[in-house]
């Protein structure tokens, strides 16, 4: 694309159809190319235009403000329903944990894309058979398939999420990797927000204590409970009206974290095999492993998707190749360790689905480090990246529905 935009510099019409066929590539391009062409008028334009942020803090509008306010009421409203409505706390959380959050994010993101009552419906629906599924279960004190489903019920509402976020464009690879990129900014604002929370509760706790008033119970039983999921409805309108609040934090954690995880990657590997522990005989250490594996696949996702918004320099993409060749390993170490004990104990709910998983991110890994490795040769560009990720995510909601779904059945709600 350099070539068509210096062929076009001076054709703003040809160049805003660029633009809008592939915004994020555009824009990356001309970002290298700007400091050759300083001084002319219309790349200064350009510039401008591509590179503007306010420094005011947006407010929004007085109807999403609004908005916010109610979903994030009506998110402390359903935290509060076991105390409300009397329900076993034990029986409540553990399986509608997700239904406090991401329905009002789905719905934040349904009214800002303005999506069309079909496909609201086909959200709503799908939400509510979720709702009514893990709540049917049987109520058991040990159950590895209602376990399961638990937990891949709150991975299956963050793709209803997803898929939400993407609206009408849900082949667009730039929408997918900004629903990634939105995840990390996310995370971000909601630690400070929760931080900032933190903060304010302890000092409030503490005035009130001075005059004689222990207000813990109190605060904490109608003031944190709907503040807790207040924090990610907030964080999500924050970064969606003011992206630069952190826009540019994101991408340096990024930058940090990536090769300090790939040295830490690198030591553990060299640890464990002088500590004696194996994940093919130690359950509780197999599990850790696959956390270890998941987070670490969390950061290399992150970092591509703020990789492929931006130009970036040849070491951060060695960098990003070597913590995905690194991640190979521990992702072939805990395969075959999954394989080794279906092999010596049989198969259960449990080993079905973290084998499942970890043949899904095993061949994601080998796709995305082929192409980091295209892209160290020059003979791929940083886009096929987050193409092959964005491509490969369906995979991922469909083996989540799976799990959610089908393994009750298929295991006799063992």
């Amino acid at each position: 694309m350099k070539d068509e935009i210096l062929t076009h510099l001076n054709d703003p019409r040809q160049l805003e159809k660029m633009y809008r066929t592939n915004k994020m590539v555009f824009k990356r391009e001309f970002s290298t190319l700007y400091p050759e062409l300083k001084g002319n008028t219309l790349a200064d334009c350009w510039n401008e235009r591509l590179n503007y942020e306010s420094e005011e803090i947006n407010r929004g509008t007085g109807r999403e403000l609004l908005f916010v306010i109610i979903a994030s009421l009506l998110a402390g409203a359903i935290a509060k329903l076991p105390a409300i409505l009397h329900i076993n706390e034990a029986f409540f959380y553990p399986r509608n944990i997700g239904f406090i959050i991401f329905p009002a994010l789905s719905a934040y993101f349904a009214w800002k894309n303005k999506l069309p009552a079909a496909k609201i419906a086909f959200i709503v629906g799908t939400i509510l058979i979720g709702l009514i599924f893990i709540n049917s279960l049987p109520d058991v004190q040990q159950s590895d398939t209602l376990l399961l489903s638990c937990i891949h019920l709150l991975l299956f509402l963050w793709c209803v999420l997803g898929f939400t976020f993407v609206g009408e464009t849900k082949n667009d690879v730039e929408k997918r990797l900004s629903f990634l990129k939105y995840n990390g900014d996310l995370i971000v604002m909601t630690t400070l927000i929760l931080i900032a929370g933190a903060i304010m509760t302890g000092i409030t706790i503490g005035l009130f204590s001075l005059i004689g008033f222990n207000i813990e119970q109190f605060y904490f039983e109608n003031v944190v409970v709907f503040g807790l999921p207040a924090a990610p409805v907030l964080g999500t309108y924050l970064t969606q009206t003011n992206p630069q609040l952190v826009g540019k934090v994101s991408p340096v954690i990024a930058k940090i974290f990536s090769p300090l995880v790939l040295v830490m990657l690198v030591i553990y590997l060299v640890a464990m095999v002088y500590s004696g522990k194996d994940p093919y005989n130690d359950r509780e250490f197999l599990l850790i492993f696959n956390a270890l594996l998941v987070g670490v696949m969390a950061i290399i996702f992150f970092s591509v998707a703020e990789t492929a918004t931006t130009t970036k320099s040849r070491p951060e993409i060695w960098v990003l190749f070597l913590l995905s060749v690194v991640t190979i390993i521990v992702s072939g170490i805990a395969l075959s360790a999954i394989l080794f004990r279906i092999s010596a104990w049989g198969i259960t709910p449990n080993r079905a689905a973290v084998l499942g998983g970890n043949v899904l991110i095993l061949v994601n890994l080998l796709l995305v480090t082929v192409q980091l490795f295209g892209v160290l040769t020059k003979k791929a560009d940083i886009t096929r990246v987050g193409k092959v990720i964005s491509s490969y995510l369906p995979f991922y909601c469909i083996w989540v529905t799976i799990v959610t779904f089908l393994f009750p059945f298929l295991f006799g709600f063992k």
